[in-house]
């Protein structure tokens, strides 16, 4: 049996477990296999031979469908479905009719509602701000709602006319400046939807010793979606995590009734306890914050589009995307898939040039999901490791002072020798 089955809420893995792969179009072809090889050492020298990764590829994208006619095969989401956990290189997205996007579908029909995106800082990367080990975030964004829904009508059809109207004679709305030439989009955000990633990224601080959870949004303006988030995602703290966390909600109600000295005490009395501290800021003073005091945010919950900024913002400021993981995660039924945050980059595909990180890190994070950290710190440290000798590929050595450029399959090597 080399199949994940959960048992009791708990994921129970095989020591020899198997991890359907997709490799991915453009630099997939190059990141994937490097990576791979990477993790198998790693594992293999964690662990003395007792555990390994059983690779089975399943196809997606380009390669799909020009061995299929099918962009993203059946055969390929009953892989993820059965062995819970995969990775996958970059996909293109079709042009035209058809899948919107083999990543949202993907998400969507095993209801990864969890992306989330560690974001730290390598020694060695150049940054281009001033204090990049300041970074040190998490984030829980939410992936099956908001834009993400893609409920969308087209200026000037046949549906948009009908939604106008509807919203003008039916809801009274007067608010649209040109309705005759507007395109329309409705973001849904639900209660259940809101708590299970709160709940999540709540989970996460408690189980990893992190001091707070900041809930990120817009609810300033868009008061019954954003607005609700907070004011969902405080409740939910409060109701699940009661003894473990303390809330800014409480802390206000102190403030309130007693004086910010009283609210101040509070406060201080659950830091030094050891208490999660929930949180909240409107996403637009966030991105100006983490420019400024980085260091006051560790786990980040937010909606679709606010996480999109907020994760690649980030990823600028330790270095760029090109080292910057990420999970889509079913934290319920234990389905989750990793993967490489980049594109396709077609302009470099087949030049053996490309930095592997992005996918190496998020078969880290997929090491750690499955129990195996001590293999997944091992591939950290090395990578570190490297970094800091100057040795990388060209995204990053370019800025290096006298740094010493490696291909894609000389940066693996080196990865594999500092393990």
């Amino acid at each position: 049996m080399s199949e994940i089955i959960i048992k009791e809420g708990k994921r129970i893995v095989p020591d020899e477990v198997t991890i359907p792969y997709i490799e991915g179009d453009g630099v997939g072809a190059e990141i994937t296999p490097v990576a791979q090889k990477i993790i198998d050492a790693a594992v293999k020298k964690s662990y003395n031979g007792n555990r390994r990764i059983k690779w089975k590829e399943v196809l997606a994208g380009e390669k799909a469908f020009n061995k299929t006619g099918s962009w993203l095969p059946d055969e390929t989401l009953e892989a993820f479905k059965k062995y819970r956990v995969g990775i996958k290189g970059p996909l293109t997205t079709p042009v035209g009719g058809g899948i919107r996007s083999l990543n949202v579908a993907l998400r969507q029909d095993l209801d990864l509602y969890v992306c989330l995106r560690p974001v730290r800082w390598f020694k060695g990367v150049v940054s281009p701000v001033k204090e990049p080990q300041k970074v040190n975030m998490f984030i829980f964004r939410e992936n099956t709602e908001d834009i993400y829904a893609g409920i969308e009508w087209q200026q000037g059809t046949p549906e948009a006319s009908k939604l106008l109207r509807f919203l003008e004679n039916e809801m009274g709305v007067k608010k649209i400046r040109f309705p005759e030439t507007s395109s329309f989009g409705i973001k849904p955000v639900s209660v259940e939807g809101t708590e299970r990633l709160i709940r999540a990224a709540v989970q996460y601080a408690l189980d990893n010793n992190h001091p707070s959870v900041t809930i990120v949004h817009k609810g300033n303006i868009m008061k019954y979606t954003e607005g609700s988030f907070k004011l969902w995602g405080y409740d939910l703290a409060e109701r699940e995590f009661g003894k473990h966390v303390f809330t800014m909600l409480r802390y206000e109600k102190i403030k309130k009734e007693k004086g910010t000295e009283a609210a101040d005490n509070a406060l201080n009395e659950a830091k030094k306890n050891g208490k999660i501290i929930i949180k909240d800021v409107i996403a637009d003073a966030f991105l100006q914050n983490t420019l400024l005091i980085p260091e006051e945010y560790s786990v980040i919950a937010t909606l679709n589009l606010n996480g999109d900024y907020i994760s690649d913002q980030l990823a600028a400021m330790v270095g760029g995307i090109g080292i910057a993981p990420g999970a889509n995660i079913n934290y319920t039924t234990g389905h989750a898939i990793f993967e490489a945050t980049h594109g396709t980059a077609p302009a470099i595909a087949g030049k053996n040039i490309v930095n592997p990180s992005s996918l190496l890190l998020s078969g880290v994070m997929m090491l750690s999901y499955l129990g195996w950290k001590e293999a997944g710190e091992r591939i950290t440290a090395s990578l570190e490791k490297t970094l800091a000798s100057h040795k990388a590929t060209i995204d990053l050595a370019r800025f290096m002072d006298k740094a010493e450029t490696l291909s894609t399959t000389q940066f693996g090597e080196a990865i594999i020798n500092n393990l």
